[in-house]
């Protein structure tokens, strides 16, 4: 199995934070992006990274070479993606390093496709403040636009048709018989904390339709038009927010009203009520490759050949490793097991045949760093090495 080859000689390899204080990269962070960027009148440049990156790594020097040449100019931000994942999740992150430039429309930001040097950088920061200045001059825009309230699809960076409309007559079909779980704001249109939240409900709406692939929703129900399903929930004050798991009472929502608030918590809900990972055996290089370069950590665990354990030996292995997928599903991470002696390789590269079955390594391919369990193979033990 030829990529676990370099873990052996770069195991060492730590990962430093990119930026610091003493550069001229503004470091932006979930809690002062929308102070920082969206209710700035300046152009901004914003990096999101991750810091085991490589990408991210090479392009760092000239990231901050840019940021001084244009200081007073441009602003030039970074955030840490895999940190601040919500924050990526707005703005559609897919990959690292991704450059936005944020403008005159600042829930509008356009994808930057230039080059990767500190010239090319400049250049396009520069192409990109002309353009600002010529729509000033023109009258079209004035500056940021995300202080006026009026939650339409078009400036709120979100798109109102992916919030679903509630009615009393449709409530209960689309919200309490659904197997996906609903986020739902009743609200009235002379509202004002209302009319604030629209274009932050609109915004999630859409980025939580992408990200958890339609299984959270977010709904809107008119309490002064829909008084029934209002009455039924006690809605004294607007807006209130509410969250509908099926075969659940309802819960109130206590979060923040950002975009960025919403969108957490309706990543954890989502995350609460996915299936665990599967648990894969090693069967091809493609399988082990595809699960840890897919997964921030993958744990393999090597147990002991079906001979020596019988059926009975063998599944209550894979039992203890179910109910360890199922407790961490939240992280996310790839699981996958084989019998001792079927992938040498892979044994003699993670130094696991020396001390006996069943083992198990959890592994980081892109910090190429392993660690192996040295406790007991059970619940009790796996748990305190994972933790």
């Amino acid at each position: 199995l030829r990529f676990v080859g370099v873990l052996g000689c770069s195991l060492v390899l730590a990962v430093q934070a990119l930026y610091s204080a003493s550069d001229d990269v503004i470091e932006l962070t979930q809690s002062n992006f929308n102070r920082e960027v969206i209710q700035s009148d300046s152009l901004w440049l914003v990096e999101f990274y991750a810091p085991w990156c490589g990408h991210c790594r090479n392009l760092a020097p000239d990231w901050k070479k840019a940021a001084t040449a244009l200081k007073g100019i441009v602003k030039v931000g970074a955030v840490d993606a895999d940190q601040h994942k919500s924050l990526g999740g707005q703005y559609g992150v897919r990959g690292f390093p991704t450059i936005k430039i944020f403008g005159a429309n600042k829930n509008k930001p356009e994808e930057y496709q230039g080059g990767r040097s500190s010239q090319a950088i400049v250049d396009g920061a520069m192409n990109a403040l002309r353009n600002l200045v010529k729509e000033r001059l023109s009258g079209r825009s004035g500056g940021s636009d995300y202080k006026q309230s009026g939650g339409g699809g078009g400036s709120s960076g979100g798109n109102k048709k992916d919030v679903v409309e509630l009615t009393d007559d449709n409530f209960d079909k689309l919200v309490l018989d659904s197997d996906d779980v609903w986020l739902v704001e009743f609200f009235a249109p002379w509202c004002g904390h209302c009319k604030n939240l629209e274009p932050e409900w609109a915004a999630a709406a859409t980025a939580v339709k992408e990200q958890t692939k339609g299984k959270v929703r977010l709904g809107a129900v008119d309490a002064t038009v829909h008084q029934g399903v209002s009455s039924r929930y006690g809605i004294r004050g607007f807006p209130t927010i509410k969250i509908f798991r099926k075969g659940e009472e309802p819960e109130d929502y206590q979060g923040g009203r950002t975009r960025g608030d919403i969108i957490e918590k309706a990543l954890d809900l989502f995350s609460d009520n996915a299936p665990p990972p599967e648990l894969l055996e090693i069967l091809s290089e493609d399988v082990l490759k595809k699960t840890c370069e897919d997964s921030q950590l993958c744990i393999i665990a090597v147990l002991p050949h079906i001979l020596d354990t019988g059926a009975a030996g063998r599944n209550s292995y894979l039992d203890v490793m179910m109910k360890m997928a199922e407790k961490y599903k939240k992280k996310m991470w790839g699981w996958l097991w084989t019998e001792a002696g079927a992938q040498m390789e892979l044994e003699s590269s993670l130094g696991i045949g020396g001390f006996g079955y069943p083992a198990m390594a959890a592994i980081n391919t892109r910090k190429m760093k392993f660690a192996l369990l040295r406790g007991s193979f059970s619940e009790t033990g796996i748990h305190e090495f994972l933790r």
